[in-house]
């Protein structure tokens, strides 16, 4: 069985969901280490590491925040057909890949 558009959608918006909580502890921790040390803040500054991590997260949220808007269009009664929700997935999933590497150029 294969599974539609919509079924990636949602499992990819859950996903970001449970990536988004786990990373708000990475960024708490950073948070703490840059605030400790002027050395500590240069040194998570220029880490190629630490912006991936950022660059990650912001991805993640800013999918999130795409799918749940297409979501709470949804539950307003709109796109409800298949074809709709199809449509909304491919929007949102545009709009996310378009502003994820928007994303990317301003944190490198």
């Amino acid at each position: 069985m294969r599974l539609p558009i919509t079924a990636w959608a949602s499992i990819t918006h859950r996903a970001t969901g449970v990536f988004l909580f786990a990373g708000i502890a990475v960024l708490l921790w950073a948070l703490d280490a840059s605030l400790s040390s002027e050395a500590s803040f240069d040194a998570l500054r220029e880490s190629l590491l630490f912006k991936l991590v950022v660059w990650a997260v912001v991805s993640a949220l800013i999918y999130h925040s795409l799918a749940g808007i297409k979501h709470f269009i949804m539950d307003r009664g709109i796109g409800e057909t298949m074809e709709g929700g199809i449509l909304g997935v491919r929007i949102a999933w545009a709009l996310s890949a378009v502003l994820i590497v928007a994303a990317g150029a301003w944190i490198w």
